[in-house]
């Protein structure tokens, strides 16, 4: 179900188009004279592999409701597999989103070339459509600190590492020379990409003052005993550490 649309609003769309086919391609439009919708606001990148799921968190932080990424066909990247990689940032993005609450169709990826100037108005026409049906992104209550979570997530060394490890380990194999399968590698990153939102926040949630185990369960959506596990790893890591017993209830407190 999209939001109820307010009547005038119009969707606010972020575009990262890379240089060597998409940017060019939006250039054609131009010249071409094709018509699209205004709502798109354009960021130019050297490639698709270079955007990085963080801008695309920060993007619905700060107001826009829904992100276009365009890039150079598959088998015609300027960096040879630079928009094989954005499709592995770009699918765990949209899992993240849907972990957060957000609709993951907020997230667009394809492909334009330089010669496709009418391509890239039809797909900017068909996704401010699409947003325009979905409605606008309602930041209240905890959306802003799940999203702030999410992009705490996507900056960790953990994540970073394997999504940067990803193709290498799927077609050469680790130090082992053991590969993985594509589905193997998608579940790996899922459960890490979990394990390291959930820890995120927790973290934020402890900002916001001393909380028990049942508090930060509730808040998360979480059974105690796997609350409480995340709050080990955690304390272990130094992160979080217990402040005081009310009772028999134990209370904590965000380390720094």
């Amino acid at each position: 179900m999209g939001e109820i649309n307010h009547r005038g609003w119009e969707p606010r769309i972020l575009g990262f188009l890379c240089n060597w086919c998409s940017y060019a391609g939006a250039d054609l439009a131009g010249i071409s004279r094709f018509q699209y919708p205004p709502n798109l606001r354009v960021i130019r990148t050297m490639c698709s592999a270079r955007v990085d799921p963080a801008f695309i968190i920060q993007a619905f932080l700060s107001g826009f409701d829904g992100v276009m990424v365009l890039g150079c066909h598959l088998g015609d990247c300027h960096y040879i597999i630079g928009n094989y990689h954005a499709q592995i940032k770009m699918r765990m993005t949209k899992r993240l989103l849907e972990i957060v609450g957000v609709n993951p169709d907020r997230l667009y990826l394809d492909w334009v070339s330089a010669a496709e100037g009418e391509r890239f108005a039809q797909l900017v026409t068909k996704f401010t459509r699409e947003m325009e049906e979905i409605g606008p992104l309602n930041r209240g209550g905890a959306l802003s600190q799940r999203l702030q979570a999410a992009k705490m997530t996507v900056e960790g060394e953990r994540i970073r590492w394997l999504v940067g490890k990803g193709l290498s380990i799927m077609e050469e194999g680790n130090v082992f020379g053991q590969k993985i399968s594509p589905k193997e590698f998608e579940t790996l990153l899922y459960t890490a990409l979990w394990d390291e939102y959930v820890k995120n926040r927790i973290a934020l949630l402890l900002e916001e003052g001393p909380k028990s185990v049942r508090e930060i369960a509730t808040a998360i959506g979480l059974s105690q005993e796997a609350t409480s596990s995340y709050l080990v790893d955690l304390e272990e890591g130094g992160d979080i550490a217990l402040l005081c017993f009310e009772g028999r209830t134990p209370k904590y407190r965000k380390v720094g």
